[in-house]
């Protein structure tokens, strides 16, 4: 019998962290974009769009990789209400990190505001009317999203250091490759 899995895969690693500090950098271009005026303060809307379906795509990818390559077992010593909240939060980052930015492309086609994918070509679209009173609502649902993703993210590192620092089992080790294995 083979032995399980105690690590994720390389590509599932390399989505995981590039996705990872892909939001980081959403979170700072917004913040730059609130603290500047004018074109650079656009500039970091516009790269902004970018990053965000970046995100949606390896997003997508992420999840059809998950799909044909499972998650890891939990240990069995975790409690099943850990389990099933370990599992209810991965569903959830996956429902934000593809509802998000499909909201913010539908609020730019509402207001009919073209997103230049960094600079490389024009990103359709979508069959979105209403124009900037639509548009507004989507940003006020993509506003409330972000911040239920940043304290996703924020209850997300907790758990995975509380796992380290406290229960003292394996579980970063999975996600982080120069943690060494316990015991």
């Amino acid at each position: 019998m083979a032995e399980p899995r105690n690590r994720y895969s390389t590509v599932s690693l390399i989505l995981h962290w590039l996705i990872a500090a892909l939001v980081v950098t959403q979170v700072v271009l917004i913040a730059a974009h609130e603290w500047t005026e004018g074109p650079i303060s656009r500039e970091f809307v516009n790269i902004h769009k970018s990053v965000g379906l970046s995100i949606l795509v390896l997003t997508l990818g992420r999840l059809g990789w998950r799909i044909a390559n499972p998650a890891i077992p939990l240990p069995d010593a975790l409690p099943r209400w850990q389990k099933l909240l370990a599992r209810a939060t991965h569903v959830l980052f996956y429902v934000f990190l593809i509802a998000m930015p499909l909201v913010g492309w539908a609020a730019s086609s509402a207001a009919g505001r073209e997103i230049l994918w960094f600079g490389l070509f024009q990103w359709p679209l979508l069959p979105v009317g209403g124009g900037r009173e639509t548009a507004g609502a989507l940003m006020d649902l993509h506003e409330t999203a972000a911040k239920l993703l940043i304290t996703l993210v924020v209850l997300h590192i907790i758990g995975a250091l509380k796992h380290h620092f406290v229960d003292r089992d394996n579980v970063l080790h999975r996600m982080i490759p120069w943690i060494p294995r316990r015991p």
